[in-house]
């Protein structure tokens, strides 16, 4: 079964650079969560691979964040949709770790706990490290230009001998996914 992984802030939901620290400041895209959904109804499994730096520079705590994630979930399940697993790397930029993107370390942990392959899947960001890490992990990269997704097409010069798929929105992506998978 295909497995796309998805960025939360800026592809899921809108993206603050003071942060999303609560449950009440989180806020999907338009038509995000039906994009989901029907990556869902397609035969689709959704992860999030996202990272939360705020933890560590002591903006929220694991509580606040569990509250966004189970308000995310029961949203995208009000529209019929479903998360198999939300993935976050809680360390800041300057620690040393394998799973703040562009590491893969969380890629490894979707696939370990989901027991998938994510090889040739989609990894759907916003950033350039979301990219970085789906070309690492030799997945196809897809950029939004929702979120920080429009400045990161401006600095697409570093990746240029690799191919990105670009769209302006999670909802623009899922209908030509599955519209070639249907085919």
């Amino acid at each position: 079964m295909t497995c796309i992984v998805l960025d939360r802030d800026g592809v899921i939901n809108e993206d603050s650079d003071d942060y999303i620290k609560s449950a009440e400041e989180w806020a999907p895209i338009d038509g995000s969560l039906e994009a989901i959904a029907t990556l869902t109804a397609s035969g689709y499994r959704v992860a999030i691979a996202t990272n939360q730096s705020g933890l560590a520079r002591g903006l929220f705590d694991e509580y606040a964040l569990a509250k966004i994630h189970q308000k995310l979930c029961a949203s995208v399940e009000d529209e019929g949709g479903f998360i198999e697993g939300i993935f976050f790397c809680p360390h800041g930029p300057g620690e040393s770790c394998s799973c703040r993107k562009p590491g893969t370390g969380l890629l490894t942990q979707i696939e370990q706990e989901l027991g998938v392959s994510l090889a040739g899947q989609a990894f759907v960001g916003d950033s350039l490290t979301d990219l970085q890490a789906a070309q690492s992990y030799n997945m196809r990269a897809v950029l939004v230009r929702t979120g920080k997704g429009a400045k990161t097409e401006r600095q697409l010069q570093s990746l240029a001998d690799h191919e990105i798929e670009i769209f302006d929105c999670l909802a623009e992506f899922v209908s030509a996914e599955t519209s070639v998978k249907h085919a």
